[in-house]
């Protein structure tokens, strides 16, 4: 028996196994949830179709979250498997590979920006917007941020004003869904070495400095955000709403990183 058991989610972003889609799907799998996935494109249908697989679903629908057509039909297409949603993971992010390296203001542009909001936070109200219609009281909407919503991080640029964005979507849509019993909220996860992450530059010292400076003197996996993700769609947490809860092995806590530590 698992806390998920009967609960459908559809998991918006899963790109690979190593990705924190993967880590919080593979969660809600062993929880007892049913999942369903959708993926963006035809090059990457395949992946998540067989990915799908291992977790005992074969819901795979195609959505592209920067269309809006695409993203109402993909509801539709769900309702033809389903006839509610409990769950619903948005776990996209993206902006121009040339926006993530850099001086921020020698790369920041105003067509960078806007495709690195639209995709990496309006995507969500635009799921919320559709996935709500489908929920029944007890419902989840959640969402993956990162520390740059709320610091200035090197090299991530555009990414942290479009990260500070999507926090306050989550406040707004968990404001907007609070009366119809749907909770919205976020994990900020401490850096993770996936197929996103390694469009940011250097990339690789953020990963050594998170885990030198954090409490854990490791860095964070993605079946520790899956397990925290599982808990915040649950109704375990049935009291939280608007948060965005730092899974980040307490990196965000400390003032100074202490000097002379290793990592394990």
């Amino acid at each position: 028996m698992g806390f998920l058991d009967g609960k459908k989610c559809l998991i918006a972003g899963l790109a690979s196994t190593r990705s924190i889609a993967w880590g919080i799907a593979s969660a809600m799998h062993e929880q007892g949830a049913e999942l369903a996935f959708t993926y963006q494109g035809e090059k990457l249908r395949d992946r998540v179709t067989d990915m799908a697989a291992k977790l005992g679903s074969n819901i795979v629908i195609p959505m592209d979250v920067g269309k809006d057509e695409e993203i109402e039909t993909a509801f539709a297409a769900l309702k033809d498997h389903w006839n509610h949603l409990d769950i619903m993971v948005h776990s996209i992010g993206f902006a121009p590979r040339e926006q993530l390296d850099g001086n921020y203001l020698d790369c920041v542009t105003r067509e960078g920006s806007m495709v690195a909001h639209d995709i990496s936070s309006y995507s969500f109200a635009a799921m919320g917007k559709v996935a709500r219609h489908m929920m029944p009281p007890g419902g989840a909407m959640l969402t993956l941020s990162y520390l740059g919503a709320i610091r200035s991080i090197p090299q991530y640029n555009v990414m942290g004003p479009a990260k500070a964005s999507l926090e306050a979507n989550v406040r707004f849509m968990a404001a907007a869904t609070g009366e119809s019993g749907i909770r919205v909220n976020g994990i900020s996860a401490g850096p993770i070495r996936t197929l996103a992450s390694s469009g940011v530059g250097n990339f690789r010292k953020m990963l050594q400095m998170g885990a030198e400076g954090n409490p854990m003197k490791r860095n964070i996996t993605i079946e520790e955000v899956g397990n925290a993700a599982a808990f915040l769609c649950s109704d375990l947490a049935s009291g939280i709403t608007g948060e965005v809860l730092m899974v980040d092995n307490g990196y965000s806590t400390v003032g100074t990183p202490q000097v002379g530590t290793t990592p394990k």
